[in-house]
């Protein structure tokens, strides 16, 4: 059973939510006048007063737009009622009409004009915030060159030896221009997105936030038991930390790092127009394969066998729906990197900019940068990357972006050297006629392996599936159909059932469900940033639990858990995936609907295959009969996700209104289902999916991780009682029985 504190509604009044009445069409139409003095624009139809004689009326040349003013009682209840709820549904702007004697309309009018004035007064404060950061920096690097100028030798009383002063003030030069222009950013990011909070601000909330604690009431906080002693992580995030703290580069380590990126790009063009001899094709699955012995005379380096360090490479090539400058775009940001690849990439930043390219080509870009790259399970460590990224246009519609790693270790001392090495990669982008682009991608890398990779993932990390090139295309390419679904301004009605939200309204769904997937991702991550717990369990992967201070905009405030547990089935990867998709079979797997089916009440399409969508369900439960759920799955040929989480109907009506959606609280749950890595050898023949398989190889099995998310305490120092953590044990081991039992997997 799900809590999710959700208000009664019947089903016509959940699809009046949907299909547009009322609240959801907006007008185009909004007075201004009800911002100072409460007035409302609404014309003669808001019921303003006035007499029919009036002159100005009578006479079409010099007809004016009269305005009603709302008295001060009426001001006063909609100020409280504004506190309460910014946003109110259809049935309380009537209410609100009714007792005030105003027109729904006007009452809609004032609504908006108020969330207006709110957001323009919390953009001033931003913008006086950011001004006076910004001069205290300025003050105190003038403060730091007036000591330097002072600074004398203790021992003579003269200039310390060795110290150059104007090489001081020029780095402070360099920093405090660093660090305008990270302001000035700043700046326009909150100019841009009125409403999104900045860390020394407090967060904006519009929505009422429930507890999201999926009805586990053990997690009710502490004095239900001895408390476990689990480390509590600081807030843990999606979103990309701060750029590291770096030391100023000089200019000799710029021309060893161009240098380094020159011969890198010279290496990888030739990774990626040879063939034979250099790659060669698998003959189990045609995958290219490289030839070492070829690749070491072609290009010799120094002989520095470890016996520890395993080479990965491999290429892959496909057609993508977006174009090549946007593409070269969003590889060269490391927040939209983020963004184009969720499942992999769970870490990324950007250090330091040592060119910035041509403008609107990118050509000539040379960025440093940092990289986690994941699997979706908490038992694959992540691959921590340091390179040098530098992109660079081929021919006109060709370009060339190239990844090799950089000891960071000679710039900052504090960083110890990375275990996982990136030899050149990257990829070719090249225009394609319609808005698509051909990319051919290169993964090389190598990577020190102290202790190898568990058992269960052994062979999927051992045959270059889990970070090979054809991951990442299978994953380039499915998101590239999401973004292009996120543009399409309409839709048809078998699409979405007959429920059609506003194209607006299309892409706010979207953008609640991306941030859906990014947190579950995020969630199950065993980055450094994760300190993972291992319970007993149901066998020898047992149920692992991390929890961490949830901080987020848009995500429950307090202590949240985390718990997660990987199985092995002997089921192709696409059957557990349509399992798991289906509503009708969702009973069989879902402990918290307590066995009630569920029904689809909307569906979004975002991508060309049926099971890459996002879907709003509703559960037939006897105690929560109006509960929602938004879920998204997604597939292609490197695995898949199913995701969910509950939310109430006044976050799904902002949403479906094509609000924004950033402050709506997601707590979500789900599995990752990727192919086991082994061959199948059963003789079913060819993939029944072969759109989905691309050079991936048919598997014989799946790996499946089940996680939940689960809100413990809304207090921040809150203890994970013993209690706590065998509910959760026994919440995971259910699900994962029940989805043996119903996959016939015993």
């Amino acid at each position: 059973m799900y809590s999710n504190g959700l208000v009664g509604f019947d089903g016509g009044e959940f699809l009046r939510c949907f299909s547009g009445e009322g609240s959801s069409k907006k007008s185009l139409t909004v007075s201004t006048s009800g911002m100072e003095g409460g007035s409302s624009g609404g014309g003669p139809a808001a019921g303003g007063g006035g007499s029919g004689d009036d002159p100005d009326v009578s006479d079409p040349s010099r007809k004016k737009k009269r305005y009603h003013r709302h008295t001060a009682r009426q001001i006063q209840e909609l100020e409280s009622t504004f506190k309460e709820c910014p946003h109110p549904d259809e049935k309380q702007r009537l209410q609100l009409s009714r007792d005030l004697g105003l027109e729904p309309r006007q009452i809609k009018f004032w609504f908006q004009n108020r969330r207006t004035q709110m957001k323009a007064q919390h953009e001033r404060a931003d913008n006086c915030s950011l001004r006076a950061e910004n001069d205290k920096i300025r003050c105190e690097n003038i403060a730091i060159r007036e000591a330097l100028k002072n600074v004398i030798c203790p021992s003579c009383g003269g200039p310390p030896v060795g110290e150059d002063m104007y090489f001081d003030e020029q780095k402070l030069r360099i920093e405090n221009a660093r660090l305008k222009e990270e302001l000035d950013r700043v700046s326009s990011i909150a100019a841009k997105y009125i409403g999104r909070p900045i860390s020394h601000l407090p967060p904006i909330q519009p929505v009422a936030v429930s507890s999201l604690d999926l009805s586990m009431g053990s997690f009710s906080g502490a004095g239900m038991g001895p408390s476990l002693d689990l480390d509590l992580l600081p807030g843990s995030s999606s979103i990309s930390p701060m750029p590291l703290q770096m030391p100023g580069i000089s200019e000799m380590e710029k021309s060893l790092m161009a240098e380094i990126a020159a011969n890198g790009m010279d290496e990888l063009i030739r990774l990626l127009q040879t063939d034979e001899p250099l790659w060669m094709k698998s003959t189990s699955d045609g995958r290219d394969i490289l030839n070492l012995e070829s690749y070491e005379r072609m290009f010799p380096k120094p002989n520095l066998k470890n016996p520890d360090v395993r080479i990965e490479a491999s290429r892959d090539s496909g057609l993508v729906i977006m174009n090549g400058l946007a593409l070269v775009d969003m590889f060269m940001d490391s927040s939209k990197w983020i963004e184009l690849f969720p499942t992999i990439v769970s870490k990324a930043r950007t250090i330091e900019v040592l060119a910035s390219g041509m403008s609107g080509s990118r050509s000539g870009s040379l960025q440093l940068m940092h990289e986690e790259l994941q699997v979706l399970s908490p038992l694959i460590s992540t691959r921590e990357f340091y390179f040098i990224r530098y992109c660079q246009q081929i021919e006109q519609g060709l370009w060339a972006i190239v990844d090799v790693s950089f000891d960071i270790s000679r710039v900052n001392q504090f960083i110890s050297p990375s275990r996982s090495r990136r030899r050149p990669s990257g990829c070719f982008i090249q225009d394609m006629p319609n808005g698509y682009s051909k990319v051919t991608w290169v993964e090389h890398v190598e990577i020190e392996e102290k202790t190898p990779a568990h058992r269960l993932y052994r062979e999927l990390i051992n045959s270059g599936m889990a970070f090979g090139a054809q991951r990442w295309m299978a994953t380039l390419q499915r998101m590239c159909e999401r973004f292009a679904c996120l543009m399409v301004s309409n839709s048809s009605s078998r699409e979405l059932g007959g429920v059609i939200p506003s194209a607006d309204g299309r892409r706010s769904m979207m953008k609640l469900s991306q941030r859906m997937i990014n947190s579950f991702c995020s969630s199950i991550s065993a980055s450094n940033g994760h300190r993972w717990t291992t319970l007993s369990g149901m066998n020898d992967v047992g149920v692992r639990v991390t929890v961490h201070k949830s901080t987020d905009p848009g995500q429950p405030n307090g202590v949240v858990l985390s718990a997660a547990s990987s199985i092995w089935l002997p089921v192709s990867p696409q059957d557990v995936f349509n399992f798991f998709r289906d509503e009708r079979t969702r009973a069989l797997w879902d402990v918290l609907s307590n066995g009630n089916s569920v029904q689809e009440v909307a569906h979004i399409a975002n991508g060309s295959h049926p099971g890459n969508c996002i879907s709003v369900l509703r559960a037939f439960n006897a105690s929560q009969n109006n509960m929602l759920i938004l879920q998204e799955s997604c597939t292609d040929s490197s695995g898949s996700l199913v995701v969910y989480a509950p939310v109430d109907l006044p976050a799904i009506n902002i949403a479906m209104s094509g609000e924004d959606p950033s402050y709506i609280p997601l707590l979500p749950s789900g599995f990752t289902i990727l192919p086991d890595g082994r061959p199948d050898n059963s003789g079913a023949g060819p993939s029944t999916s072969s759109n989905l398989q691309g050079n991936m190889p048919r598997s014989s099995g799946s790996l499946i991780t089940v996680a939940f998310q689960i809100l413990v305490s809304s207090l921040p120092s809150a203890k994970l009682n013993l209690e706590s953590v065998t509910t959760v044990n026994n919440l995971i081991s259910t699900t994962v029985q029940q989805i043996k039992s119903a996959l016939n997997c015993t």
